[in-house]
């Protein structure tokens, strides 16, 4: 574990003012159901809370998990999701990806 990193217990302890579940490995959108059913599907982004104005008010976050913890949050309906303890790559932010089906090959932006 690098610096300045916190650890999560991954057995989700919901927040009062949070809905808080646990990212699948490669998840990248919300799969959240509203009262309807319908799946939310928004994108999960990482989420720095300690500088969010409106969590500072709250504060339940920090308190739980400390000032640092990877939290990923929907942008839609604004569910909280703790990274997946079975992801085999350690941070993940938005997942591998995948391989072009169109055999389109892109080099990175430092590759000439």
């Amino acid at each position: 574990m690098a610096t300045g990193e916190t650890t999560i217990p991954h057995a989700v302890q919901q927040l009062p003012n949070h809905k808080v579940k646990v990212k699948q490995p490669g998840q990248r959108a919300c799969n959240e159901k509203d009262e309807k059913g319908k799946f939310c599907g928004g994108h999960l982004k990482r989420w720095f809370y300690a500088s969010d104005a409106v969590e500072q008010e709250c504060g339940c976050i920090e308190k739980a998990w400390g000032p640092s913890a990877e939290v990923y949050r929907c942008e839609t309906c604004k569910t909280l999701y703790l990274p997946s303890p079975k992801d085999p790559s350690g941070v993940n932010v938005a997942g591998d990806g995948r391989i072009s089906i169109f055999g389109l090959t892109i080099p990175p932006k430092g590759e000439k």
